[in-house]
């Protein structure tokens, strides 16, 4: 048996060679960037208005001014702004030649057809005068002030959100270069398992981790198929282990991992050519679970627990989907103070405990029955990890909380 941060270690330096690919952008949301984008244009890509207003020159803010033009967005001024002139303008337009700043529409009075006027008061001292070096920058964005055309706008390895599309639309980076998705089969193991569909008898119980691995397997946006239970007899666990295998890069198994008469799996996996690297962690829960490898393939067994199996995901296998995919996954975790004292029997392994976070900012603990006891999970904010060793925690200790 293996320490956590052993099997940690040995799964994250798994590799498997995915590749890369082009997609469409509108398809582009969740997946991992494989390449730097850049900038093909200035943002803005001209001075446009910042504000609705009046376009004019600075030295002729206080004077009467002629409207010589509208100038909506989207459209070209077609006038230059000469002394005591202004053009109407609408956020985003361009500005027009001779103008150096804008009045907003609230800041205007009409005194006559195309007459304007500036309505606020001249400071005692011009803060925008030539003099101070802010001369035309009044609601005005300038070219290429938020981007400017050949910079890097985006780093490869990120994991794309809708903030990232919005700029890789705005650079014309319609078919962005990502990594390609691990493509991931999913087992369960155990003749006393139903899918959810099927009213189980009193010998059986509903597949709940098929679901809850397929689900975990959604979240990251990777390719996830659903091969069903295997019941308990040897070859038609390897049968469909081998029809996994051969279309799938990484295979997922729950139950069939520990020491019992009908737990085939280490068996089949040496027989496919699977070296283990490791079949218990000295983690709770999860203790019995096997990580092996083969010629760019990965096989994980979780425990048929469904709490095992959840919190394994998120401890080993998560960071390594990511990884796979050149992604650098940053783990939300925040440090909060106990909400009160917390004591467990034995401390020889390294305990994971699903927790809320109170309104004032304080870890509770939730009533939790085991690995067994998935609705333990339901109303959990995150998880706590209580190094071996550990006993207990005080009321006030700071104690790092890992979000789910």
């Amino acid at each position: 048996m293996i320490k956590l941060h052993e099997a940690y270690e040995i799964v994250i330096s798994t590799k498997i060679k995915l590749g890369t690919e082009n997609i469409e952008l509108q398809n582009s949301l969740g997946r991992v960037l494989a390449e730097d984008v850049f900038s093909d244009l200035n943002m803005p890509p001209f001075d446009k208005s910042a504000m609705d207003g009046f376009a004019c020159r600075y030295q002729d803010l206080y004077n009467e001014l002629e409207q010589i033009e509208v100038i909506p967005a989207g459209k070209m001024p077609e006038k230059t702004i000469g002394k005591n002139q202004c053009s109407k303008i609408m956020t985003g337009a361009p500005i027009p030649k001779g103008a150096d700043t804008v009045f907003i529409v609230e800041d205007s009075k009409e005194i006559s057809p195309n007459k304007i006027i500036y309505t606020k008061p001249k400071p005692e001292i011009d803060i925008c005068s030539t003099e101070s070096g802010n001369a035309g920058k009044s609601n005005i964005c300038l070219i290429g002030e938020d981007i400017q055309q050949g910079a890097k706008v985006l780093d490869k390895g990120i994991l794309i959100k809708p903030q990232h599309v919005a700029v890789l639309a705005s650079v014309g980076c319609v078919k962005p270069l990502v990594s390609k998705r691990p493509r991931i089969a999913v087992i369960a193991t155990g003749s006393e398992l139903v899918e959810p569909e099927i009213k189980p008898t009193l010998s059986q119980i509903r597949n709940s981790n098929g679901s809850q691995m397929m689900a975990q397997l959604n979240n990251l946006n990777v390719d996830a198929n659903y091969y069903g239970i295997a019941i308990d007899d040897e070859k038609a666990t390897q049968d469909i282990f081998e029809k996994a295998m051969s279309e799938n890069d990484i295979i997922m198994l729950s139950g069939g991992v520990s020491e019992g008469d009908f737990d085939f799996v280490p068996k089949i996996l040496r027989n496919a050519g699977f070296e283990i690297k490791f079949d218990r962690v000295a983690v709770q829960p999860g203790k019995p679970t096997t990580f092996a490898t083969a010629e760019n393939k990965i096989c994980f067994g979780m425990p048929g627990n469904p709490v095992s199996s959840f919190v394994q995901f998120e401890l080993l296998l998560k960071p390594l989907l990511y990884k796979l995919m050149k992604h650098d996954v940053k783990l939300l975790n925040v440090i909060l103070p106990m909400a009160s004292d917390f004591t467990r029997k034995r401390a020889g392994r390294f305990s994971w405990i699903p927790v809320t976070i109170s309104e004032k900012g304080e870890v509770e603990v939730i009533d939790y029955h085991g690995s067994a006891h998935i609705n333990g999970l339901v109303f959990a904010d995150g998880l706590i990890g209580i190094p071996i060793g550990i006993k207990s925690l005080k009321k006030g200790e700071l104690i790092n909380v890992r979000q789910i």
